[in-house]
């Protein structure tokens, strides 16, 4: 018996080793095919025989992905639509001269409000969520003019209503909202962006005249990157430190930032105003429909109601009053209210990611190459390596789609409750979401250009102006990489109140169990389930999203304590910032996938449930598969379970292919409005060719 057992064991072993030498074999023949560029083996010609007649196994109407999408805002959005199309002399062309392209948009602008009758402003007050599903629809004609009505109406006007008071109301609201007073939004200075709180520019309260003196003091304090100022504004509300005599010291007291109301040009003439210069930025690397100027002002008499005074007011006799005690609350609450702007970024982002993974997946899906021999060419979209490439994006644009929903929501609550602890979650929220998402869809532009080969290089089909127009995303409204410090403080504040006994926020709620269930040692067993039911289980998913976060705020708190002792707070910080960027960023892919579960689960039909349930699990493996070092580094995944995530996020994105049409389709994007010849939904080389006179 022993020695016929040592028989099966060889003769077992000679087994393995022939079925290695066959594996090892079949992958130098497939190097050597790809190399010497000769047709594949037969098993390679029927794995793309295979994989050039996918088969929609998930059966969906568009229509009803749409309504679920739009949340019964889809009217809103066809108005907008319908009212372009009926108008081609507003419609921006491919080429266009920059001072040409700042009066389209302000015409284009007009003509919404004056014309089309919608009013942005009232939206923004009432119904936050139809001004940003207004505004991405916006941006879908041209972003340019999405952020020009964004500057007049969430910027200038929002400064005016949320830091004002009723006199400012009553006085500036209907002129900013039917285009009357266009203004401007003067923050930023050559020497100062995101550091706010250091702004150089003054505003001096002379008591004599009950004025504030506004004053640049120096080329530094110079406002910057104003948009509307270098062409059409004619108000701009200008960000400067509130200075007031002291009885005294020859010094006057530093109150700290403050928000003025400063008209820059004649409601008579337009010229500009006695002590006000204006220089044009000129020439831009996208966004050239927006007239961005920078600002100087000398010795620029205001009246003393043109303090916008919710957070604090100078009486007569220059004495201040807050019901704010200290500067940086003031500063919180100032900037607090101005988280619209972010909001907006982040919505309108996702806006261009679904443009652009619309474009490059339908001309995926029409271009054909190569192919097995004797056999009619493939869809490109049919190589597992494009699937690879663009199926991921398609499926974190619909994971950014509810996300920035539910911030929307979350904002409108803030606007209508002004509860804190909504305000802090929106504020934290707000900055996570903007940095993450306009980044991640700075760098799909370019994946999905290079995925459409020479015809993505073409002006016509737009990745270029798409791209250059969305590169300032990732800068305005606060910088992407300041924007996640801000998250991952709110993280580590959470952290420590929570062990001093205090309560969650409500978008940090997953942290009261990851601190004791995650930290503790996984579980061996899980570990190594690879079966298709676990990983597509939506707990297991959430769960490994949520362990990594509680294991780099957990490890950052240990690692600043410990530097802190030795390098003071500032330094330690500056020792872990890279730590720290990747605590945010985990834990905003942990509310964009707990929002995605959540989308999911609400859908009413079946069938469009089932499709977004298959891009969920593909936006979730997909992630965890990017970042597997991490989790095979805490040992919460064994090798086995970590191939088997690879595998099925290859299988994932090859099944997303098959619905993929359907899926842009469902971002309601006309074709006029989209424009690109190759993203057109059919005729894509007619169009094209007629572009180039054919």
């Amino acid at each position: 018996m022993e020695g016929e057992s040592q028989r099966n064991l060889s003769d077992s072993r000679r087994n393995i080793s022939k079925k290695d030498q066959e594996r090892s074999a079949s992958r130098l023949e497939r190097l050597a095919s790809h190399m010497a560029a000769v047709p594949l083996v037969r098993e390679a010609q029927l794995a793309r025989q295979e994989c050039a007649k996918v088969k929609i196994k998930h059966q969906v109407h568009v229509s009803t992905l749409v309504e679920f999408l739009t949340q019964g805002h889809q009217s809103e959005q066809e108005k907008v639509y319908r009212f372009f199309l009926e108008r081609p002399h507003l419609q921006t062309p491919v080429e266009i001269h920059k001072d040409k392209h700042r009066e389209l948009c302000m015409r284009q602008l007009t003509a919404v409000v004056r014309e089309a009758g919608i009013r942005p402003m009232e939206l923004l007050l009432n119904d936050p969520a139809s001004y940003f599903v207004f505004t991405e629809a916006i941006g879908h004609i041209d972003l340019s003019l999405a952020i020009k009505l964004g500057v007049q109406f969430s910027l200038w006007g929002g400064s005016v209503i949320n830091l004002g008071t009723k006199k400012h109301r009553d006085k500036y609201l209907a002129g900013i909202s039917n285009l009357d007073y266009p203004g401007c939004f003067a923050m930023t200075e050559l020497h100062h962006g995101s550091n706010v709180q250091a702004l150089q520019t003054t505003a001096t309260f002379d008591r004599l005249t009950d004025e504030f003196v506004i004053n640049t003091p120096d080329e530094g304090a110079t406002k910057w990157w104003i948009g509307n100022a270098a062409v059409h504004g004619k108000f701009a509300t200008v960000f400067a430190r509130l200075k007031l005599p002291s009885p005294d010291s020859h010094l006057d007291k530093d109150m700290g930032v403050h928000a003025f109301i400063v008209p820059i040009r004649s409601m008579e003439d337009h010229s500009v105003l006695p002590g006000v210069e204006i220089r044009d930025c000129g020439y831009k690397v996208g966004l050239n429909g927006v007239d961005n100027g920078a600002l100087r002002f000398s010795n620029v008499r205001i009246p003393r109601d043109n303090l916008l005074n919710r957070f604090g007011d100078v009486s007569r006799d220059g004495e201040y009053n807050s019901s704010l005690p200290t500067v940086n609350k003031r500063f919180a609450a100032t900037l607090g209210e101005l988280v619209g702007g972010r909001v907006g970024l982040a919505y309108g982002s996702v806006g261009v990611l679904k443009a652009s993974v619309t474009i490059a997946i339908r001309y995926a899906l029409l271009r054909q190459q190569f192919g097995p021999p004797n056999k009619p060419e493939i869809s490109i979209l049919d190589y597992q390596s494009h699937q690879q490439r663009l199926m991921p994006l398609l499926a974190s644009t619909y994971g950014f789609h509810f996300a920035t929903q539910y911030l929307v929501n979350r904002y409108a609550e803030m606007k209508v409750t002004h509860d804190d602890e909504v305000v802090a979650d929106v504020h934290a929220l707000s900055a996570g979401l903007k940095s993450y998402i306009t980044s991640y869809t700075a760098k799909a532009l370019s994946t999905c250009r290079e995925a459409c080969g020479g015809h993505g290089y073409a002006a016509v089909n737009r990745f270029g102006s798409l791209r250059n127009d969305h590169d300032i995303f990732q800068t305005f409204e606060g910088d992407n990489t300041v924007l996640l410090q801000q998250v991952a403080a709110d993280l580590l504040k959470q952290y420590k109140e929570k062990f001093q006994g205090g309560a969650l926020s409500v978008t940090w709620n997953y942290l009261r169990e990851s601190m004791g269930t995650y930290l503790n040692q996984t579980n061996p067993v899980v570990t190594h389930r690879e079966g298709h039911g676990h990983l597509r289980d939506p707990n297991f998913q959430l769960d490994a999203f949520q362990y990594r976060t509680a294991r780099l705020l957990h490890t950052a708190a240990l690692r600043l304590r410990k530097h802190s002792q030795r390098l003071g707070s500032f330094g330690a910080w500056n020792r872990c910032l890279n730590h720290l960027l990747t605590l945010a960023e985990s834990h905003i892919e942990s509310v964009i996938l707990a929002k995605f579960i959540e989308a999911v689960n609400r859908c009413p039909d079946k069938d469009v449930r089932s499709l977004l349930k298959l891009v969920c699990d593909l936006y979730a493996l997909d992630r965890i598969w990017e970042d597997i070092g991490t989790y095979r580094n805490q040992d919460y995944v064994a090798p086995n379970k970590a191939k088997a995530i690879h595998r099925l996020v290859e299988y994932l994105s090859y099944e997303v292919r098959g619905v993929a049409k359907e899926l842009v389709d469902g971002f309601g994007v006309p074709d006029f409005v989209l424009r690109a010849p190759i993203g057109l939904q059919n005729g894509q080389y007619s169009e094209y060719m007629q572009y180039v006179g054919f």
